[in-house]
């Protein structure tokens, strides 16, 4: 198409410049006669688009060159054309199709420009087809992370330095007990117990500073007069001039806080379990220790009493008397001052010990239930020191208590046959206890109950000791078992992780 052609249709000045100017848009040009709506002309990017040459467009009509959608019918084309005619200009989204037949969608504006020679609309139309799917993916995509921020678990909001909040998603809201709308521009501060303010004070202090996300707990009070728990992420943010501060995700542990809550209420009644039966077996050992001393020394006593009456004794026999009752006296003393040292502490508290030592500090009351019963106990030490975390008097408890049963098991069976080792050793990750008896082992035992608080082989027992004793070791993230021994009897092992410590001294 030369500059003479068109300018042979459009008559304007300068014809060569304009033509060239129209020639290089990027953006499609077709002009139709403002009456017949006919194709008068089209730039190089409209013929491109299309592609047909000059000629080809001028006879064309709307059905050879738009899609076959009733949407597009020529109609509705006459009809957006003849509404630039009567008001200037008019805008649609028009599905093009090119000579090939390849279809696509279009942004087209139809404008009415009054030439000299005629009236003509000029239709400047660009392919949208692209900008529609970026669209149409964009709005799926949105419509994703929508549906993704009303499931998620975890509350959004977005904190200023003022700890007024600026934005809440859906879950946010619900987590709270507000609406989103009444979230916007409260205090979070004011939403927070009085002993969860200083932490989220704290995080909200430097909000510019960068590194990891803060981790903190909030307890947060509910319109309903609940509360909750949450666990809390702070990190700052800067997506846009509207939407700075920091960014709080908020993650409900109510179950999990009150879950803590149940498991110190357990230990505690595990210490005060642990710490009765304790009791129970120092009162045992003093009254079977304390009695012979205390004897003693009052018939000692009552002997210095009666020689006292008598003019004859010499003094010699009153301060022999008196000697030997003050000794048995220092006798009871030592019993009791050895009985006190295995209970030290009223409140326990987790520490590193060795558990040699916990095994040492248990042997008195061990010796002792074995010389009621006559039975020999043999105990084999590991060589180096076992260090573990664990409550030292709850496990020497445990220690205690499986020592006992296995000294109870062998006092039914004849006196040379008593026997009872004890062992401790190292494994890979564990410092490891084991008590093994000769009685008549596990087989009568119903399996899976040894542990259940519902077994017991002695007459008067109770089957809570293993019961207690299981669960002092596993919560102690150790583990405690029962295995046969090859030749007769049983075992009772547990063990507990080994610890890591600064040269040899305990915590």
């Amino acid at each position: 198409m030369s500059n003479s052609s068109l300018g042979s249709e459009l008559p304007f000045p300068d014809v060569g410049d304009y033509a060239s100017l129209m020639q290089s848009l990027t953006y499609c040009i077709l002009i139709h006669d403002a009456e017949t709506k006919d194709i008068l002309w089209a730039n190089q990017a409209a013929c491109d688009m299309l592609g047909f040459s000059l000629d080809e467009l001028r006879p064309l009509k709307a059905p050879d060159m738009s899609s076959a959608d009733p949407r597009f019918r020529r109609s509705i084309g006459v009809h957006w054309l003849q509404d630039a005619v009567d008001h200037g200009m008019s805008r649609i989204e028009w599905m093009y199709k090119s000579k090939t037949g390849r279809e696509f969608l279009t942004e087209a504006i139809a404008v009415r420009a009054d030439l000299r020679q005629r009236p003509v609309v000029m239709v400047q139309f660009r392919d949208i087809e692209k900008e529609e799917l970026l669209k149409s993916d964009l709005q799926r995509t949105e419509g994703r992370l929508q549906a993704f921020l009303r499931h998620m678990a975890e509350g959004i909001l977005v904190v200023d330095q003022d700890s007024v909040i600026s934005y809440a998603s859906v879950a946010g809201g619900e987590q709270l007990g507000r609406d989103v709308d009444e979230l916007v521009g409260t205090d979070l501060l004011g939403l927070c117990s009085e002993q969860s303010r200083p932490e989220l004070q704290k995080a909200l202090a430097s909000p510019h500073a960068e590194g990891s996300p803060v981790s903190l707990r909030l307890q947060i009070a509910r319109p309903d007069g609940t509360t909750a728990w949450f666990g809390a992420s702070c990190q700052y943010i800067a997506l846009e001039h509207d939407l700075t501060g920091t960014l709080v995700l908020l993650h409900d542990i109510s179950e999990q806080v009150e879950a803590e809550k149940q498991h110190r209420r357990d230990l505690e009644h595990l210490n005060y379990l642990g710490r009765y039966n304790a009791m129970g077996d120092m009162a045992m050992a003093i009254a079977h220790e304390l009695g012979q001393p205390l004897a003693a020394a009052t018939n000692f006593i009552d002997g210095v009493a009666r020689r006292l009456v008598n003019p004859t004794t010499s003094r010699d026999d009153l301060e022999y008397g008196l000697d030997n009752a003050r000794k048995q006296i220092d006798r009871a003393n030592h019993i009791v001052s050895s009985l006190r040292s295995f209970v030290v502490q009223l409140e326990q508290s987790e520490q590193i010990v060795d558990l040699n030592e916990i095994v040492e500090d248990c042997l008195y009351f061990i010796m002792l239930r074995a010389q009621q019963h006559d039975t020999e106990v043999q105990v084999v030490k590991s060589d180096l020191p076992l260090w573990i975390r664990c409550e030292k008097v709850l496990t020497g408890q445990v220690i205690l208590n499986l020592c006992h049963n296995a000294i109870d098991e062998m006092s039914g069976w004849p006196a040379k046959e008593r026997h009872v080792t004890i062992t401790t050793y190292a494994t890979a990750d564990s410092g490891v206890f084991r008590v093994a008896d000769r009685g008549k082992g596990l087989a009568h035992i119903p399996d899976g109950r040894i542990f259940d608080g519902a077994f017991t082989s002695k007459s008067t027992g109770s089957g809570i000791g293993l019961a207690l004793s299981h669960r002092i070791i596993t919560r102690q993230q150790g583990r405690l078992w029962a295995e046969e021994n090859d030749s007769r009897g049983a075992s009772f092992i547990f063990e507990l992780p080994l610890a890591v410590v600064d040269g040899t001294d305990d915590e």
